[in-house]
């Protein structure tokens, strides 16, 4: 029953992260934006969530656990109602903001209560659990946020986090314990310096594509808020005597290697996931509902390898894991740089499945492997750089290759371009097309179209391809990560699972 409370909890958290992008269009015209401001619906979202996660650790020691833990949900809840009855983008961005804020701290938190509440040779099992919400989420929220505008309305993709959320925060008040954390001091000046280059960092990602990335005085600044902004929060940190992330965190080698490999996969979830489903809708012509079906056996797939490893994490060692999983999704991607305009659902569905079990396989190890040797009392904090590892590798990777795509389409369109010649299409001559007068121009039109299409598979293709390099690269790390020794882990066995 906690497993299926924090569950929850945390699964509002991750759709709302991608459910509210299909419904854009429609609030755009509800609120009276234009295309670039209502894009902040998404960027505050984003934002605000980056900036408050760091402080997980320290709000729970604060509050109490469970206290912490209720108001977020509650929070959270309350400002989701609250972006369904939005009239106007300030309210809605506002609201967004503490939505991010109070949602940031429930996924930290949802893994330090199932790490411990579960005894040690149940915690693969209930992380398994825990992984599928989280794996789901970013591959539904579209698909469910779609349905909903087009059958409901676009508000009710907010409003459905009420009944969750309520039920959640009570079953949460019946079921958790409220632990008590140590209270410490709020460095407040490492704060400021991690929120000024979060928040910079972000917006950076979030808005570089738009404005031509470093062609742009704001996007220029926003690197040097964020690059100045972690050079003096490194510095602080290494000098304060109570600093806002606890250094005994960075000297955990488990705790650094998996989120390094967090980061990385979770470019793979996050960043292929909408690289597929945005080719899918805009190159190959598919609308929203059936895009996001066509994901589904990635999802179903993932959630086999989530199984797998719960059963069998007693068993093998589970660096295994991640291994066969690294190896595994490199094959999906493998199998991706293989598309084209003429193929059909077959190599999406087979290439999606692989991916989905690689993906599955190496998740939840990482999250086990990367408390292995962190000490119990550190266990949100490190919770909360983990989180914010996913976080940023997902923004980091998806603006990255969104940029990547942008760049590599317009070289394709040239080159294809540069061989579309008279001798070859002969209806492509301009004597013939000025002839044919406004049937001419239409030809030409449809000839650039097919041509940006093909542009476009072969930029997409290229991005595959680099994520799959990204991936393999990865494998030299597993020799970094280390099991406790069997001494430790049968003392810890037979130990009660909470004090």
């Amino acid at each position: 029953m906690i497993i299926v409370t924090v569950m929850v909890a945390a699964q509002m958290v991750v759709i709302d992260t991608t459910i509210a992008n299909v419904a854009l269009p429609h609030m755009q015209a509800a609120l009276g934006a234009t295309p670039e401001s209502i894009a902040w619906v998404l960027t505050s979202y984003i934002v605000a969530a980056a900036v408050a996660t760091p402080i997980t650790g320290w709000l729970e020691a604060q509050l109490s656990r469970r206290t912490c833990f209720i108001g977020s949900i509650v929070i959270f809840t309350a400002s989701s109602a609250l972006c369904g009855l939005a009239g106007s983008l300030e309210l809605m961005v506002a609201a967004r903001v503490v939505q991010g804020i109070s949602g940031a701290f429930l996924i930290p938190l949802s893994q330090s209560i199932l790490l411990d509440s579960s005894p040690l040779e149940k915690r693969a099992q209930a992380m398994s659990v825990l992984m599928m919400g989280m794996i789901l989420g970013p591959i539904m929220g579209p698909v469910v946020g779609g349905w909903i505008t087009d059958n409901i309305d676009w508000r009710w993709i907010f409003y459905i986090n009420v009944p969750m959320g309520l039920i959640s925060a009570v079953a949460t008040f019946f079921l958790i314990p409220n632990v008590p954390v140590e209270r410490r001091s709020f460095d407040m000046f490492g704060f400021m310096l991690l929120a000024i280059c979060l928040a910079s960092l972000q917006l950076m990602l979030d808005r570089g594509t738009h404005k031509d990335w470093f062609h742009s005085p704001e996007i220029v600044i926003e690197a040097g808020l964020a690059i100045g902004g972690l050079w003096m929060f490194i510095v602080h940190s290494a000098t304060a005597k109570a600093p806002l992330i606890p250094t005994a965190l960075f000297r955990d080698r488990n705790l650094m290697v998996s989120s390094l490999f967090q980061f990385l996969s979770a470019g793979v979830v996050f960043g292929g996931a909408a690289l597929q489903t945005t080719m899918l809708q805009t190159v190959m012509g598919y609308d929203t509902t059936d895009a996001g079906m066509m994901m589904m056996p990635r999802a179903s797939c993932s959630l086999i390898g989530l199984f797998l490893v719960g059963r069998l994490a007693g068993k093998v060692d589970l660096r295994y894991f991640i291994g066969c999983g690294v190896v595994i999704a490199a094959t999906g991607l493998a199998l991706m740089t293989n598309f084209n305009l003429a193929m059909d659902s077959w190599l999406m569905i087979v290439s999606g499945g692989v991916l989905g079990t690689g993906v599955g396989l190496m998740t939840m190890p990482l999250q086990l492997l990367a408390f292995e040797t962190l000490k119990a009392e550190l266990r949100t904090e490190g919770a909360a750089l983990f989180s914010l590892s996913r976080n940023l590798g997902g923004s980091v990777v998806i603006s990255f290759l969104t940029a990547t795509i942008a760049r590599n389409a317009q070289t394709s369109h040239a080159d294809l371009a540069s061989h579309i010649t008279p001798e070859r299409m002969p209806v492509v001559d301009e004597r013939l097309l000025g002839m044919l007068g406004r049937d001419g121009s239409a030809i030409a039109m449809m000839v650039d179209g097919e041509i940006n299409r093909q542009a476009m598979m072969i930029a997409y293709v290229d991005a595959f391809w680099l994520m799959m390099w990204a991936t393999i690269l990865t494998l030299p790390a597993l020799l970094l990560l280390r099991r406790r020794s069997a001494k430790t882990v049968q003392a810890e066995a037979q130990a009660p699972a909470m004090e």
